[in-house]
């Protein structure tokens, strides 16, 4: 797998668990296994909801439709066909592909806009198809749920607060779970073994192991996946992949003829939103502006932060205070505070302010008492655009001084947005442009600049910044998305 997502809600609970050998699928080999798989099924059913919900679907029906088709035409080559297969486009810029038990797979559109070939989305579909087929996920979930990892404190703050928790995680890279070296590799192989099955240039596979080391050597250019060391680094997956193919040309498979799609697939992805979308919310350093909501928030300096479908969480540098910016459901912030401060373990110890930036707010020092121990935190329910605004910030009880005053400060911050620069603010999107001649790649890039680097551009594109480009060639440059 790429980057695989662990949880996000699933959980073993009320299925029951049935251990002993069975024979691998798509291996051939006898292993140990936990699950059955209709509870595969039911750990990808449970969680996908919580993955659209947390992460989005990228609002392009087209390509939604696109992937789907090409993800269900490989599944059926497969040696498990038989499974309730869902392909997803996922609104998240990071280069990113995941699988869930039970056939659930996920492409970011961060990922999409990094190809240059339908060849290449279909090597990337292969491989998660493989840790599907394989059971590489079942196992993972199974391991990571029998272990009862949980959400850590504070979830009796609010019925939804867990969710949050765990996603927050996840964007704080502290929710993914990274396959080992042998189960990656298999899925390489496994996804070598579909897209021939299906006449795809294989070729083409490798260009994806190039491009993830370019893009895992930048540091610019939005969230980069990290390769932790028990995988193999992407040019090792690349020479490993190169030899499989010789192999099979060796045995006689020959590969003319078969499909790379590079053409239409760069028109399919030409206007697609590059790099995160500021519309729905984005940093500024410390300070979060959501030009859609027209609101701006500011968060301790050094704290931890990530921008969420349902909220903006952050975390302090010692780990022990948490603050949390979401929307809540009642109508009123008197109505919000009494839903809030009415939940079982949770006392309110004292009033704080009425009104934020001429706002009107209901807001309260409390404590919450919770399995892990007591928390005493603040809560505001600011009103503002027609909506009702939840600021929550929490800590151990005994840490409430040192963060009592960052929370305060932190709640007074929340404010009307009136420039227009924010305001106004528009993503990035790629764009396609047809060579009219041969050019360097400098040259190219100062008659088409890009609103990225220069070095981003070139991994986007599977080039090196020193190449020469010959003319008819269709390239991708960024434009637009500058943040104010």
């Amino acid at each position: 797998m790429l980057h695989v997502g662990r949880g996000a809600g699933a959980r073993l609970a009320g299925l029951t668990l049935l251990a002993g050998c069975a024979v691998n699928p798509a291996t051939g080999a006898r292993e140990f296994m936990l699950v059955s798989e209709s509870q595969e099924i039911a750990m990808g059913q449970e969680a996908d909801p919580s993955i659209v919900a947390q992460m989005g679907v990228y609002a392009d029906t087209a390509m939604q439709a696109y992937v789907t088709r090409l993800g269900t035409d490989l599944a059926a080559r497969t040696e498990r066909p038989q499974l309730p297969w869902t392909f997803r486009v996922i609104d998240d810029p990071v280069v990113n592909a995941f699988a869930l038990p039970g056939g659930f797979v996920y492409m970011t559109r961060g990922i999409l806009a990094h190809f240059s070939s339908e060849a290449e989305l279909v090597s990337v579909l292969g491989h998660e198809i493989g840790h599907v087929t394989a059971r590489h996920s079942a196992a993972q979930m199974s391991q990571q749920q029998l272990a009862g990892l949980g959400v850590g404190v504070g979830s009796i703050l609010a019925p939804e607060l867990a969710p949050l928790l765990g996603a927050a995680q996840a964007g704080l890279g502290l929710l993914f779970l990274k396959f080992g070296r042998d189960d990656e590799s298999e899925a390489d192989r496994l996804g070598l073994r579909y897209m021939v099955r299906a006449q795809y240039d294989p070729n083409e596979m490798p260009n994806v192991f190039r491009m993830l080391g370019r893009v895992s050597s930048l540091s610019g250019g939005g969230r980069i996946p990290e390769w932790q060391s028990t995988h193999p680094n992407p040019e090792n997956r690349e020479e490993e992949i190169e030899q499989a193919i010789a192999q099979l040309e060796a045995q006689g498979q020959q590969f003319e003829g078969f499909t790379v799609e590079r053409a239409s697939y760069l028109r399919r992805i030409d206007g697609m939103v590059f790099g995160a979308n500021p519309r729905e919310g984005y940093f500024a350093e410390d300070v979060f502006y959501h030009p859609d909501l027209a609101f701006e928030f500011t968060f301790p300096t050094g704290w931890q932060h990530v921008n969420l479908r349902q909220a903006v969480v952050a975390q302090s540098p010692e780990k022990d205070g948490i603050m949390q910016l979401s929307l809540a459901e009642e109508a009123t912030p008197s109505e919000a505070a009494q839903v809030f401060l009415g939940q079982q373990g949770v006392q309110r110890e004292a009033g704080w302010r009425d009104a934020i930036n001429g706002l009107a707010v209901s807001s309260a020092v409390f404590r919450a008492s919770t399995e892990q121990g007591t928390l005493a935190g603040l809560v505001a329910f600011v009103a503002h655009g027609g909506r009702v605004y939840r600021l929550l910030g929490y800590t151990p009880v005994e840490r409430w001084s040192t963060y009592s005053t960052p929370f305060g400060r932190a709640f007074e911050s929340f404010a009307r947005v009136t420039d227009r620069s924010v305001l106004e603010v528009q993503p990035a999107r790629i764009q396609i442009v047809t060579l009219d001649r041969e050019m360097t790649f400098a040259e190219f890039e100062r008659r088409y600049p890009s609103s990225v680097a220069s070095e981003l551009v070139a991994a986007i594109n599977g080039i090196d910044t020193g190449a020469t480009i010959p003319a008819g060639t269709e390239i991708k440059r960024v434009v637009g998305g500058a943040s104010p």
